[in-house]
């Protein structure tokens, strides 16, 4: 049933919106494998093109950077000219990365692949807005189903990258991956042609809409401070994790197919939780799902610490997507409810550029880390920021119900 939510005749419409959240879904399965591929065969790639091995990692760090500098964009151009515009225009820089690190590899410019993983960060920020936009036309009581849905369209990203890897990286045994990223451009077509499917209200005139509140003011609120946190801690460690992963079980003389089947797992561990998390939260309380997915992040990187051996590497990873999972959908129901619907272009594109631009200080410091130190290193970061972000959540006070979708 279709319902004006206020004054301002935004529409609720959770069957629109479950329609759009599987389309969405479906387009995160075709994504997702742009970030598992980038961070699966990045660091790798890296330490054959780049003139200085401590430099390994910078193309999974230049993807970060890609979501961090696109997130704005990407929600400006949804205010002015809609959601799927912006979310297409996302997979038009995906063809052009997958297209421009194919050329580099071929090329041998390290330079250029760089270029070509930054292009594959724009394309994440559109991906990443994909959650939101499932929330557009929700009620507050199906917006943590219908974010949990979409992310549930990752359990196929998770077997669609690591597999365009497997088939792919020897098609010309000359140049590892060449064929992977030309695979990936191709997925991103398949992925602008799926968002066509979207159905989702115009975007609305200045005219149409209330002041809002500043930015500033809402950004202060202690309730959009915790959903933040959480937000940056459950993302950038992940990220922190994943990025020095690949190369260290490389490095620990695992193959190159083990390190991507690990990060099959991972992704596997980020999305297919979410068939059920939105019932979870719905059960027990966001806050109280947020925070169990920080403590099994901690317990992800003590599992790391324990030791290099596969199982290691495996269990850890594995277990660090869980932990993303309850805390980033937990983390993202927190952000809808600190903002009125005139409001969300610009709190969401906000929220997610401090997530990403946090993504990116920790992707540089990660790929240092292990190129100074160690894998034991790396993990041992992990427990100050979830420590941070726990006791923001444990002191936090319920959100109001919002009254706007």
């Amino acid at each position: 049933m279709t319902v004006l939510a206020d004054a301002t005749s935004e529409v609720v419409d959770d069957r629109l919106a479950a329609r759009n959240a599987l389309v969405l879904a479906a387009a995160q399965a075709l994504a997702g494998a742009n970030i598992t591929v980038v961070v699966a065969t990045g660091g790798i790639t890296g330490a054959i093109l780049a003139p200085d091995k401590a430099l390994a990692t910078l193309p999974v760090s230049l993807l970060t950077v890609g979501m961090w500098i696109g997130t704005l964009p990407v929600g400006m151009l949804a205010k002015r000219r809609g959601r799927r515009f912006a979310l297409q225009i996302g997979s038009a820089f995906g063809v052009l990365g997958g297209l421009v690190s194919w050329w580099a590899i071929l090329s041998g410019s390290f330079l250029l692949f760089l270029f070509g993983t930054l292009c594959g960060g724009f394309y994440a920020a559109a991906q990443l807005s994909y959650r939101f936009t499932a929330t557009d036309t929700a009620s507050p009581q199906f917006r943590a189903k219908a974010v949990a849905w979409v992310l549930a369209g990752g359990v196929f990203a998770a077997l669609i990258g690591p597999q365009l890897i497997i088939f792919t990286k020897d098609i010309w045994p000359v140049y590892l991956f060449v064929g992977t990223f030309l695979a990936l451009a191709a997925c991103a077509v398949v992925n602008g042609a799926v968002l066509s499917l979207l159905k989702l209200p115009p975007p609305r005139t200045a005219r149409h809409l209330a002041p809002g509140r500043p930015l500033g003011e809402i950004v202060r609120n202690p309730q959009f401070i915790v959903a933040a946190a959480c937000g940056v801690a459950s993302y950038v460690i992940m990220n922190f994790m994943m990025t020095a992963a690949p190369l260290a079980m490389v490095t620990c003389h695992h193959s190159v197919g083990e390190a991507a089947l690990a990060v099959q797992w991972h992704v596997m561990g980020m999305y297919a939780p979410s068939f059920f998390t939105g019932a979870l939260i719905g059960r027990f309380g966001v806050r109280t799902i947020a925070a169990s997915g920080l403590a099994l992040i901690a317990v992800a990187a003590a599992t790391a610490v324990l030791g290099i051996a596969l199982w290691n590497f495996w269990v850890a990873l594995a277990l660090l997507g869980v932990g993303w999972n309850f805390a980033f959908i937990g983390a993202t129901t927190l952000v809808t409810q600190c903002h009125d619907a005139h409001e969300r272009n610009k709190v969401q594109a906000f929220n997610d550029f401090l997530i990403f631009g946090s993504m990116a200080v920790g992707s540089f410091a990660s790929g240092a880390l292990l190129a100074r130190f160690d894998w034991t290193a790396v993990n041992a970061v992990v427990f100050p920021v979830v420590a941070v972000a726990g006791l923001l959540l444990a002191r936090a006070t319920p959100a109001r119900r919002p009254t706007l979708a």
